[in-house]
């Protein structure tokens, strides 16, 4: 029988917010943001969890986060890196699974239905990433800032998370990729992408399961919450 694993991310600053208060650790319904994502996976099929946080805080985790509110399924609490692939990577040594789902923390809004759907596809697939069409016209642009062409909105698709591989798939695509050139990588596709010949399908998502990146996305996510029931 299959094992799977998570790695939820939470090992960011949150500068873009330009509060004093790590993101992942803003009160949101009265629970930290990083509560809600944690929780989703704490409930879904996965078997273990992994938490990969900023260096020096992982007892303020364990102690503030996740012994009052009973999380189980967290195997392992570990520090990450400079890069976010640095600690998706970190987290990967940390796993015990045959498959991976890698997801960001402040994507807090994701629920136990999305992970279970990116469950069953990445056992059909060996790799696939939970998004949603494009809703709008995507333009590329040029050195200068003039469109250099139009994507064709029938084939966009704006990309979530979790992302899922088969284990050993991903892991071997990370040594790789950390050998080299990481420059423009954005997302653990990417690595598999440009490390593998395998081909990454597309999970269907929700256009509620949004990254919080600003202050106005944590109005936003209350609305969320409250229709997911969790507020």
């Amino acid at each position: 029988m299959e094992k799977f694993s998570a790695i939820v991310l939470a090992a960011g600053s949150g500068s873009r917010m330009g509060l004093n208060v790590k993101k992942q650790y803003l009160d949101l319904c009265g629970k930290p943001l990083m509560y809600y994502a944690l929780d989703a996976f704490e409930k879904s099929r996965v078997d273990e969890v992994v938490l990969v946080v900023s260096p020096g805080d992982e007892d303020f985790v364990r102690e503030e986060i996740l012994e009052p509110y009973g999380f189980t399924k967290i195997t392992a609490i570990v520090p990450g890196g400079k890069e976010r692939y640095d600690s998706v990577y970190e987290g990967l040594k940390a796993c015990t699974g045959d498959y991976v789902l890698i997801h960001d923390g402040a994507r807090a809004f994701v629920t136990k239905e999305i992970i279970s759907h990116a469950m069953d596809d990445v056992v059909k697939y060996n790799a696939n990433v939970v998004a949603v069409p494009a809703k709008d016209t995507i333009k590329l642009a040029d050195a200068q800032g003039f469109v250099s062409d139009t994507v064709d909105r029938r084939y966009a698709w704006n990309i979530q998370t979790p992302q899922c591989f088969a284990y050993d798939l991903v892991k071997k695509a990370y040594e790789d990729a950390l050998k080299g050139d990481t420059t423009g990588i954005t997302d653990d596709a990417m690595i598999v992408e440009k490390m593998t010949d395998q081909k990454v399908k597309f999970t269907m998502g929700s256009y509620d399961n949004i990254k919080v990146t600003t202050i106005e996305d944590l109005s936003l996510g209350e609305i969320i919450l409250k229709k997911q029931k969790r507020c």
